[in-house]
């Protein structure tokens, strides 16, 4: 016992182990993962974008935004796929035009999205508004019975299967024939005029459009599949410096994505040295195994995990990738 402690009154055996000879170090030789130079600096008023991004400590999530940023903006550069997975919930949450900003100015090369992201942007483009009220309708059986919304979407699957072509593109097509009043929100509108690739991954029974009397589950089927071997071929051009983000879809696409993933593996192209991102306002088990840690195992990428919600964070990585630039 060392001279420093008082003497022990305890009835236990044990006693308490004695730090005399402990080894310290100073300070200044340890290895730190925090420095002075990473500390966020206030924000001044009127302060520009590029200042506020300077300002933000670069620390963890900081650092991880900054990092998938630069990705995207090296894929540019280089000439390689920066392809956009996309939920439906990001449609609602007014996010169309960041996407169509990024694909204009070529940050974004291609897009994957499920069967609702196709819908809510189809209702966007044609009347726009969109997301039903689904607890005022459900009750009476009217929930998912928009006439336009049914035919339009199920016109497109009729019209990809007979023409050869995925359910993306027929969306595109038919939106670019009828010329709707709010085109210029959609992402399926503005990607067709671009010759930029959109593929839909359909999961049979999730959508509205299943339930409509024009719905046929042949040709749903032949678009969407047509729109996974689609997907499977841009997949390979993420090869060598291309980005897989992952906007809130915590289902489908992340299950898409590695299907994607071992087919072109299987095929004999190469498919490492690639950045894949998932964003989400919680991380779920299948975005964060089969996008950020699955596909790019073993040394193959980089996977990056950003949590927040889709109208602060997806706005804020878009003004990253252009207010960083440079």
């Amino acid at each position: 016992m060392s001279a420093a402690s008082p003497p022990s009154n305890s009835r236990y055996a044990a006693r308490p182990l004695d730090f005399a000879g402990l080894n310290t170090y100073p300070l200044a030789q340890r290895p730190s993962k925090v420095s002075a130079s990473d500390l966020s600096r206030p924000c001044p008023p009127g302060a520009s974008l590029r200042d506020f991004f300077a300002s933000l400590p670069n620390i963890l999530a900081v650092k991880e935004l900054r990092a998938a940023a630069a990705a995207v903006r090296a894929a540019r550069d280089q000439g390689r796929a920066v392809i956009a997975g996309f939920g439906g919930h990001v449609i609602k949450c007014g996010l169309g035009p960041i996407l169509i900003d990024l694909m204009a100015r070529g940050y974004l090369t291609a897009f994957a999205c499920n069967g609702s992201s196709a819908i809510h942007d189809f209702e966007i483009a044609l009347v726009g508004a969109t997301s039903e009220d689904v607890d005022a309708t459900l009750g009476s059986g009217a929930f998912g019975g928009a006439e336009e919304t049914g035919q339009g979407i199920n016109a497109a699957c009729a019209a990809a299967a007979a023409d050869g072509i995925g359910l993306g593109e027929a969306v595109g097509r038919w939106l670019e024939a009828a010329q709707p009043p709010y085109a210029a929100q959609s992402v399926f509108a503005q990607a067709y005029r671009r010759r930029v690739p959109v593929t839909v991954h359909v999961a049979v029974g999730t959508d509205i459009t299943h339930i409509h009397p024009t719905a046929a589950g042949a040709a749903i089927g032949a678009a969407t599949y047509h729109d996974f071997r689609l997907l499977c071929g841009l997949a390979r051009e993420l090869h060598d410096g291309g980005v897989y983000l992952n906007f809130g879809s915590a289902v489908i696409l992340p299950e898409v994505f590695l299907k994607a993933v071992t087919t072109v593996r299987n095929l004999g192209y190469p498919l490492t040295n690639f950045t894949t991102v998932n964003f989400d306002f919680i991380q779920h088990y299948r975005p964060l195994t089969n996008v950020t840690r699955r596909p790019v195992a073993g040394g193959t990428g980089r996977g990056i995990a950003l949590t927040g919600h889709h109208e602060l964070l997806i706005p804020l990585f878009a003004a990253a990738i252009s207010e960083t630039d440079g």
